[in-house]
């Protein structure tokens, strides 16, 4: 799914990180620093975007490289799903954002729907792991693991919030415009699957 120079990128990013995280002498130091920023300069040059600005988003953590996790929260009412209208893209996502430093996968879950559609709800379940690669998603500078937590609504009402402009809830068949960095139509359509049935094991790619 993903374009290839990207990959290529993404990899001398990690590699060098890794590299000036646990190198000690002066010269392989230099070496990784010379891949990061032969990095830099690919997603600048594909993307059109300053290499400073790209230095800052892209290549600007420390220590081994890992995924990034964004948290999904999956709520459903009857046969229909909970979905966000984002701000940012003017559509449709399930509540969720990246994991925060600090709060459980649960913890995260409950807060973004709190803070997008303004309901309370309790995790019950941890339905999929998805790796985004793997999905139709646009290009991304980061790897990233998606976390779908099934979540029962125990209080509040349906607000939008900083991020959001809109919420409600969608049948499978009658799904709005997708925001599709963040879910595509296949995952949502997989979650409708996964609560279907009760003993259904959790999904991972």
């Amino acid at each position: 799914m993903e374009i290839k120079w990207l990959d290529w990128a993404k990899e001398l990013q990690a590699i060098a990180q890794a590299g000036l995280t646990y190198s000690k002498d002066m010269y392989d130091i230099e070496r990784f620093e010379m891949i990061r920023d032969l990095s830099i300069e690919m997603m600048a040059k594909q993307t059109g975007t300053p290499q400073k600005v790209v230095k800052e988003l892209f290549a600007n953590e420390t220590g081994y490289a890992t995924p990034k996790v964004d948290v999904r929260a999956v709520i459903f009412k009857g046969n229909k799903i909970l979905m966000v209208k984002e701000k940012l893209d003017g559509h449709w996502a399930l509540p969720g954002g990246w994991a925060d430093i600090g709060l459980t996968a649960k913890e995260v879950a409950v807060k973004e729907v709190r803070e997008e559609a303004g309901y309370n709800v309790q995790p019950i379940k941890l339905l999929a792991v998805l790796d985004k690669k793997c999905h139709p998603h646009p290009p991304s500078p980061y790897h990233v693991y998606k976390l779908f937590i099934q979540c029962e609504i125990t209080g509040g009402s349906g607000e939008s919030g900083m991020e959001t402009s809109d919420v409600g809830f969608f049948a499978e068949d009658e799904l709005p415009p997708l925001s599709v960095e963040r879910n595509t139509e296949s995952q949502i359509k997989q979650m409708f699957d996964c609560v279907k049935e009760a003993n259904v094991p959790t999904y991972f790619d």
